[in-house]
């Protein structure tokens, strides 16, 4: 994996930075690292990253993926990342509904399908995990396999989701629904260092630092109170969706059982009623960012993945 590591703060001479712009005109900022020519030539992958992330942060597993014959596209959620924003706070991540989310990437899959020989996978971190089952899982997206990495099929309410639901809509009533749910870190009401929350590897979370100074038009901040109350609702309605028990798309998680972002009980709970479901658990090792931890949790995950998509896809 170390020979990788010289992509982490430099974007490869063979991959294009342009826009997409979505059905309505949205552009969004657009990430394709085709594979290399002469190799064995694995299929297109398609890698969606978590609320407030940019695809830089990912450039190390990417290298890794494209060494292996994969070509490799990403793109920054509408409101986030260089794919601009919905409110006149630049450090606010707001969206209306998350269903839009769920168009932008519908949309978007439809042209990459056609623009890429397969077969096609999807991967998504985080937020992008949860977007990526919905659209599978509401037969808008189509895919040979997917996979979700520390996927947000919960969101974490000391109260639950259900009282957190009505508490976050109540909240979002006392003022504008547009405003900023909370001041900073990744999650409200915590004293907890943001590394802390997402990785124990100094070094790589320093990377993410390093890229956000290097572009701050891409920094995006904490979520809006619509964010998060709309959150709360995509969640729930797709974990109560019978569609995931007829989901015939091989689905592997990888479920960080400590993380303090996403709940990982929502996440192992709706890999048990999916139809075609890989589960791989981490422990205490582990925090919220699995593809950007220590050696030895990241290159676990990265073995796991590449083993799914071997089987999946013979």
């Amino acid at each position: 994996m170390a020979a990788h590591a010289l992509y982490r703060r430099a974007i490869p001479a063979a991959a294009r930075i342009t826009r997409w712009h979505a059905p309505d005109g949205w552009a969004h900022r657009r990430f394709d690292w085709p594979a290399a020519p002469g190799r064995r030539q694995r299929g297109a992958m398609l890698f969606q990253v978590g609320r407030g992330d940019v695809f830089e942060k990912y450039l190390e597993s990417f290298a890794h993926w494209r060494a292996r014959g994969w070509s490799i596209t990403s793109f920054d959620w509408r409101g986030q990342g260089g794919s601009g924003r919905l409110t006149d706070d630049p450090h606010c991540g707001h969206i209306e509904s998350f269903d839009a989310y769920v168009d932008d990437l519908a949309a978007f899959v439809a042209e990459w399908r056609a623009e890429n020989a397969g077969p096609h996978v999807l991967v998504g971190h985080s937020m992008g995990g949860h977007l990526v089952l919905r659209g599978l899982a509401e037969g808008r997206v189509a895919a040979d396999a997917a996979v979700l990495v520390a996927p947000m099929l919960g969101l974490k309410a000391p109260i639950g989701p259900r009282f957190g639901e009505r508490a976050a809509r109540l909240l979002a009533a006392l003022g504008r629904p547009t405003r900023r749910a909370w001041g900073s870190n990744e999650r409200p009401f915590t004293r907890a260092a943001r590394q802390s929350l997402l990785t124990g590897d100094r070094e790589r979370y320093e990377d993410e630092l390093w890229w956000l100074g290097a572009n701050p038009d891409t920094r995006t901040g904490p979520p809006s109170w619509r964010w998060v109350v709309d959150a709360f609702r995509s969640t729930r309605e797709l974990a109560e969706s019978p569609a995931l028990a007829r989901l015939s798309v091989p689905v592997q998680l990888l479920v960080a059982e400590r993380d303090a972002l996403v709940d990982p009980r929502a996440a192992l709970a709706v890999a048990e009623r999916l139809g075609r479901a890989t589960l791989v658990r981490f422990g205490p090792e582990a925090r919220h960012e699995l593809l950007r931890e220590t050696d030895a949790v990241r290159d676990r995950a990265i073995h796991a993945i590449d083993t799914f998509l071997d089987d999946a896809l013979a």
